[in-house]
C-alpha cells in the first residue's frame, strides 16, 4: 500500500466510523434480551503476547507482553467475596460505580519493544523510527450493564534504557540465533510515562450468547492523555461463530501506539455456562485513528533525542480466531497497520496471541 492511499484510508475511517457508531447506537435495538442465566462472578488472569516474527518479519513494533488480573464483580456484597478489603476500598474510586452495573477492577504490567527497520546498523537512522522501550504497570476500572462497558485505566511507567527493552530483545535474539541489534546506542532518553486511557464499548448488533451459532457487532470509541501519547480513536469489531461469549470483543486496538494488548476486564464475562462448555468464533475488526502526540516517533518530551515525523491519521485492521473451552480462553490475530510515520518504508504486522483463564 503506497503512502497516499494509506493516508486516504487514515482520512475516511475515523469520521467513517464515528458515523456509523452513531448512527446505530440512535436506531439499531439489541437483539438479545438480558440472559436467562444467572452470570459467573469470576476473577480473571490473562497473557498477552505480541510479535511481528507471527509476520516473518522484525521492525517497528518488534514485541509486547502484558500480564493482567481482573478482580470479581465488585458491586457483590462484601460479605460473600473473597476478595481483600482493599480492592473495595480502590474501587470507590472508580467514576462509573451505578446501579445495575458490574463494576471490576484491573492491575496489569507490561513491556513493549520498537525498533528501526534495519536492526543490523548500529549508527543513527535519520529516516528511520528511534529504538525505544516502555516498562509499565497500572490499575483499570471497568464497569457494564448488558449493552455498554465503560473503561477508565491509569499506566505509570518508564521509557528509555530502564525499561530493559535493550538487554529484553539482545536476549531474546541470542537464545534463537536471531538477528542481533546493533543500534540500541540510539534509543530513548529515560523518561518516566504517565497515561489515562478512556474507551467505550458498546453492542449494537447481538444475537445472544451461549445459544449455538451467533453473531455481534461492536463499536469501539476511546482517548489517550499523556506525555506518552495524546489521541482519539474509533472502531468497529464484528464476530461470529458457535457459542459467543457475553463479553466486549476479543480484540483491543490501543489507542497509546502500542496496539496494545487486549484488556482482560473486556472478556469480564467470557467463559460459557456448563451447558455450553466449548466455543469458536472468528472476528473482523477496523479502526481509525487520529495521532496528536506519540513519544515512540517524535522523541523525549524533555531534551533532544532522535524522532520522526508522524502521520496523524492511520487505519488498522484485523482478523483472528477465538476458541473458548470451560474457563480458558486462546485467541489468535493478525493485524495490519498503515504508516505510522512520513518516511516509514513498509506498513506494519504483527501477531497476537491471548490465553485467559477465568477462576
Amino acid at each position: 500500500m503506497n503512502q497516499k492511499l494509506s493516508l486516504k484510508i487514515g482520512r475516511v475511517a475515523v469520521p467513517l466510523i464515528l458515523f456509523i457508531h452513531l448512527a446505530l447506537t440512535g436506531v439499531l435495538p439489541l437483539k438479545a434480551a438480558a440472559q436467562s442465566e444467572k452470570v459467573n462472578n469470576r476473577g480473571i488472569i490473562s497473557l498477552n503476547f505480541e510479535n511481528d516474527i507471527f509476520a516473518l518479519i522484525d521492525r517497528y513494533y518488534t514485541n509486547g507482553v502484558r500480564l493482567t488480573w481482573v478482580s470479581a464483580d465488585l458491586t457483590a456484597s462484601r460479605a460473600d467475596s473473597q476478595l481483600p478489603r482493599w480492592l473495595y476500598s480502590l474501587s470507590k474510586m472508580s467514576p462509573f460505580v451505578r446501579p445495575g452495573s458490574r463494576n471490576r477492577i484491573s492491575i496489569f504490567l507490561g513491556q513493549n519493544i520498537y525498533t528501526p527497520y534495519d536492526i543490523e546498523r548500529n549508527d543513527l537512522i535519520q529516516e528511520d523510527r528511534p529504538y525505544a522501550g516502555l516498562a509499565y504497570v497500572g490499575v483499570g476500572f471497568h464497569s457494564r450493564n448488558i449493552q455498554a462497558m465503560d473503561t477508565l485505566e491509569f499506566e505509570l511507567g518508564i521509557v528509555g534504557p530502564h525499561s530493559f527493552a535493550e538487554q529484553t530483545q539482545k536476549f531474546i535474539h541470542d537464545l534463537f540465533n536471531f538477528i542481533h541489534p546493533n543500534g540500541w546506542n540510539n534509543q530513548l532518553h529515560d523518561e518516566l510515562a504517565l497515561e489515562a486511557i478512556f474507551e467505550h464499548k458498546r453492542k449494537l448488533l447481538y444475537s445472544g450468547a451461549g445459544r449455538g451459532f451467533g453473531y455481534d457487532l461492536l463499536s469501539d470509541l476511546e482517548a489517550g492523555l499523556g506525555n506518552v501519547y495524546i489521541g482519539s480513536s474509533a472502531g468497529i469489531e464484528a464476530r461470529c461463530g458457535l457459542n459467543l461469549p457475553d463479553d466486549f470483543g476479543t480484540f483491543h486496538f490501543r489507542t497509546t501506539s502500542r496496539e496494545e494488548i487486549a484488556s482482560a476486564a473486556q472478556k469480564q464475562d467470557s467463559s460459557l455456562s456448563p451447558q455450553n462448555k466449548f466455543g469458536i468464533h472468528f472476528l473482523l475488526a477496523v479502526k481509525g485513528e487520529a495521532v496528536l502526540r506519540d513519544i515512540f516517533l517524535e522523541g523525549n518530551t524533555f531534551g533532544h533525542s532522535h524522532s520522526v515525523e508522524k502521520r496523524t491519521l492511520i487505519a488498522n485492521v484485523a482478523a483472528g480466531i477465538t476458541v473458548i473451552s470451560g474457563r480458558f480462553r486462546l485467541s489468535y490475530i493478525y493485524v495490519y497497520n498503515t504508516k505510522r510515520f512520513k518516511t516509514q518504508e513498509k506498513e506494519q504486522i504483527f501477531g497476537q496471541i491471548n490465553l485467559s483463564f477465568s477462576y
